[in-house]
């Protein structure tokens, strides 16, 4: 009888991102080959990245240093609002702002989002089929990071918002049979230097 065993997932942001998005600047680029470095000795089997040029570019800058790591391209990986929280559902001080925040948000984006979410639920999260632990990475934006996270802590579903994440930072989240789920590292950045540290978060919000 196949029994289950535990799953390490890691988290990235894409690297630092040139100004209209269409791939990776020079600081993402190092930003990307320096986490790569960091990660060559975990036993990464896979790396799942969204489909946008900064995902697809820091995916494969990082496995270049990962033996054996198949690259897999995933629209749950992308870039989505996963969940849209009706005004009851907030904190009543911050409501406002944060409603005014997600409206931005298409019509397109209010149905798409939350399928996906769902979707990387089932296929991210919980301990896997078999007998040998495994470990994944998946580069992807900062929403979905802050919505894994959230659900890893089991914090309502509104709360994806408010949790960013720095450009090429590392989050570790554990799922173990029989075990709560457990966030081991969250935005960590001690693979770059202080120069390439805290890009992607506003410059007064950069410590």
């Amino acid at each position: 009888m196949t029994g289950t065993a535990t799953r390490y997932l890691y988290l990235v942001r894409h690297g630092e991102a040139l100004p209209d998005e269409s791939g990776l600047s020079d600081n993402g680029r190092r930003q990307a080959v320096l986490l790569g470095r960091r990660l060559a000795n975990r036993p990464i089997s896979v790396v799942h990245h969204g489909p946008l040029p900064r995902a697809a570019q820091t995916a494969r800058l990082i496995g270049e240093h990962l033996d054996g790591a198949a690259l897999e391209v995933s629209e749950t990986a992308g870039d989505y609002f996963p969940h849209f929280p009706q005004r009851d559902e907030l904190p009543s001080d911050c409501a406002d702002f944060l409603l005014r925040f997600l409206s931005q948000a298409t019509a397109e984006d209010r149905e798409r989002g939350p399928v996906l979410a769902g979707r990387a639920l089932e296929q991210f999260t919980g301990p896997v089929a078999g007998d040998e632990e495994r470990h994944e990475l998946v580069v992807t934006h900062n929403f979905l990071i802050g919505w894994l996270v959230r659900h890893a802590t089991s914090a309502p579903e509104w709360r994806w918002l408010g949790l960013n994440h720095g450009n090429a930072a590392l989050t570790v989240i554990r799922y173990s049979p029989g075990r709560p789920s457990s966030v081991l590292v969250y935005n960590d950045m001690r693979h770059l230097p202080a120069e390439l540290c805290w890009t992607g978060f506003p410059p007064e919000l950069r410590l």
